[in-house]
């Protein structure tokens, strides 16, 4: 799929907020730690990613109730879903000045118990040697997910099906989606957000 950036202006994906907090010294702490034992740029992206992966808990994957957003919350607390995880992975990278952004597919929430189509979050990440975007899902593996860092052929956590109304996107968002972020600040517990998970997008208005 060709990735592609929804602005062309590449400091758009290096900014700090109050979301992608990369300034909070733990965030720096640990992208110095994972930048110190990478050889490069681009070992350093797949350590970043990885670290999110795999030791970023999904919230569902241990049954916690406690919505984190911020990326320095996920950090600290150890678990996010899939819009928080990528907000840390973004504040990882752009912390070593690798741009980074935001995309989005409509995925079926589960084919028997939810068959509803909901928004899934994860990153875009610019190879600056390669020149090109790739997209990185650091939702956390588990049986039937099997999300890996690749730069040539992507392997996301879920392969999309457009037969049941599953979309994909090669667009790379600047900012998290407004429309994603509300929920996630107004809703108190991921019981209560499974009935109210994301199902548009303020950037398609």
């Amino acid at each position: 799929m060709n990735v592609i950036s929804y602005s062309d202006k590449i400091e758009e994906y290096l900014k700090h907020d109050s979301v992608i907090d990369y300034n909070n010294k733990f965030i720096i702490e640990l992208a110095d730690t994972l930048f110190k034992t990478a050889d490069n740029g681009l070992v350093f992206i797949k350590k970043a990613y990885e670290f999110v992966r795999d030791n970023i808990q999904h919230s569902a994957d241990i049954n916690e109730d406690m919505i984190t957003c911020r990326a320095s919350e996920v950090l600290k607390a150890g678990h996010g879903i899939c819009f928080a995880k990528s907000h840390l992975l973004a504040a990882l990278l752009r912390c070593k000045s690798i741009p980074t952004g935001f995309c989005y597919q409509k995925l079926i929430l589960d084919d028997e118990t939810s068959p509803v189509l909901v928004y899934h979050g994860l990153n875009g990440v610019y190879i600056k040697d390669l020149k090109k975007w790739i997209r990185l899902d650091a939702r956390g593996n588990k049986t039937g997910v099997n999300a890996q860092f690749s730069i040539e052929t992507e392997q996301l956590a879920f392969p999309i099906r457009p037969n049941m109304g599953e979309i994909d996107s090669c667009i790379v968002y600047p900012k998290p989606d407004i429309k994603i972020l509300k929920k996630l600040r107004k809703i108190k517990t991921r019981t209560e957000l499974l009935d109210n998970l994301p199902t548009e997008l303020g950037y398609n208005e």
